[in-house]
């Protein structure tokens, strides 16, 4: 049982709360005095929140998807994938740009193969098998997110421009039949031909469809929206501009109410002010996320983006032989949530929610980003500057430099069931408001 003085619920931060966490899973949220049954951390003045789920992320610590094998690309998401989890995400979509159809095969195959061993592993209450114990399990992967090949050469940004192609059904129902499942979310551009198709078929492959890299205009991004599109992929960034004449696929997305918003909380991506006004317009459809590379975590200097030779310099990475040309970002998921409270003044619920449940929502992904009885127990302890001070991961020790939640020993934060009042007098609010009564164990 952790018991702190915030504990972030899908709808409120409760005062001087607990979360009881029962095989992998929360058991319970409450507030007021904690149980005296279960074995406690005390975690003081500290914040409770659920593990991030990040949609949108290329690489970190050195490592990215696009690789020339499927072993290189299994090493490499799951080295990723520790190294974010260090940084409070829990779960992630392993992102791949625009490449070849043979190196986007080795991908997905690749991303899939890691979702599958992860899923064994967590039958066994063992996501630490197959990494050195002291690098703790990683986020689990929740897929893979095809970022191009089928966008804008107007809008490519730092994708390989040489990659791009028309929208081909024929392959996507072959990546999504590699994929076998995983395949989560692509992102393409509404106004290239054949592209209602494409959308037709990713909904039938239970692939959600996201806009993003377009020069659309208004009404074609609306007919993409009305055909099933329900992502808009780093809103503002690589995308045609909004314009009081030219409304464009920024004021599409804004006004539809289907339609989740992806922000690049860094402070190179897009201006403070905008995170602002889209976490006022439309504060339940704000998605964080990282768009982080394999510099990530890295030294400065020269890194790789897919084919792309990319230089990071003083927190900003570009194209080498484009320096004007942002080419994703070194950033992690912490900070995004801490540029979006601090600097862009967005309330702490709000950028916690945009970190967290609404992501997970985008997926259908039910237990996830939140904490509610039946949710998995991935959670992040932060400090009072909202400084990652411990992770966990489907109940696991996934981070934790202080040993904070050592006394809770080799079964890092489960705990026995127990009875105690949960929140609001027995009642534990849904992530849509509503409130339910609390399951019992």
């Amino acid at each position: 049982m952790l018991v702190a003085a915030r504990v972030a619920t899908p709808t409120e931060l409760l005062e001087n709360a607990f979360v009881v966490i029962e095989g992998g899973s929360v058991s319970e949220v409450g507030f007021g005095a904690p149980p005296t049954t279960a074995t406690a951390v005390d975690l003081g003045d500290m914040l409770v929140a659920p593990g991030f789920v990040d949609l949108h992320v290329h690489g970190g610590g050195g490592a990215q998807v696009n690789c020339a094998t499927r072993e290189e690309v299994e090493a490499s998401v799951g080295s990723m994938a520790r190294f974010h989890a260090r940084h409070g995400t829990t779960s992630l979509l392993a992102t791949t740009v625009s490449d070849s159809p043979e190196a986007l095969r080795v991908a997905v195959e690749g991303v899939a193969a890691v979702v599958t061993a992860q899923q064994g592993d967590l039958r066994r209450g063992d996501l630490r098998r197959g990494h050195p114990s002291q690098d703790g399990p990683g986020a689990v992967v929740l897929g893979s997110h095809l970022e191009g090949p089928w966008i804008a050469r107007s809008r490519a940004g730092a994708q390989f421009v040489p990659a791009l192609r028309p929208p081909s059904v024929d392959e996507l129902d072959e990546l999504v039949a590699l994929g076998n499942g995983t395949l989560r979310l692509v992102t393409i551009a509404p106004e290239l031909e054949g592209v209602l198709d494409l959308i037709a078929a990713a909904l039938s492959g239970g692939v959600v469809v996201s806009i993003g890299h377009t020069d659309a205009d208004y009404a074609t991004t609306k007919l993409a929206f009305d055909a099933g599109a329900r992502h808009a992929t780093h809103l503002f960034n690589a995308m045609a501009p909004l314009h009081h004449r030219r409304p464009g696929p920024i004021a599409a997305a804004l006004g539809d109410e289907r339609v989740s918003l992806e922000i690049i909380a860094d402070g190179v991506h897009i201006h403070p002010a905008l995170i602002a006004l889209v976490a006022t317009l439309a504060p339940e459809r704000l998605v964080l996320v990282t768009d982080a590379i394999g510099a990530a975590g890295a030294p400065p200097g020269l890194h790789r983006l897919g084919p792309l030779e990319v230089l990071v310099t003083d927190g900003r990475a570009v194209l080498a032989g484009n320096p004007e040309t942002v080419a994703g970002s070194v950033l992690t998921m912490d900070k995004a949530v801490a540029l979006a409270v601090n600097v862009a003044r967005v309330p702490l619920l709000t950028a916690l929610q945009a970190a967290s449940l609404h992501p997970a929502k985008v997926l259908g992904e039910h237990r996830k980003g939140r904490l509610t009885p039946g949710a998995d127990a991935d959670l992040v302890m932060l400090d009072s500057r909202l400084e990652i001070v411990a992770t966990v991961v489907g109940g696991q020790v996934a981070y934790d430099p202080t040993g904070l939640l050592s006394s809770l020993g080799d079964d890092a934060v489960s705990s026995p069931a127990v009875s105690s009042p949960a929140v609001k007098s027995g009642l534990v609010p849904s992530p849509d408001g509503a409130t339910q009564p609390a399951p019992t164990s």
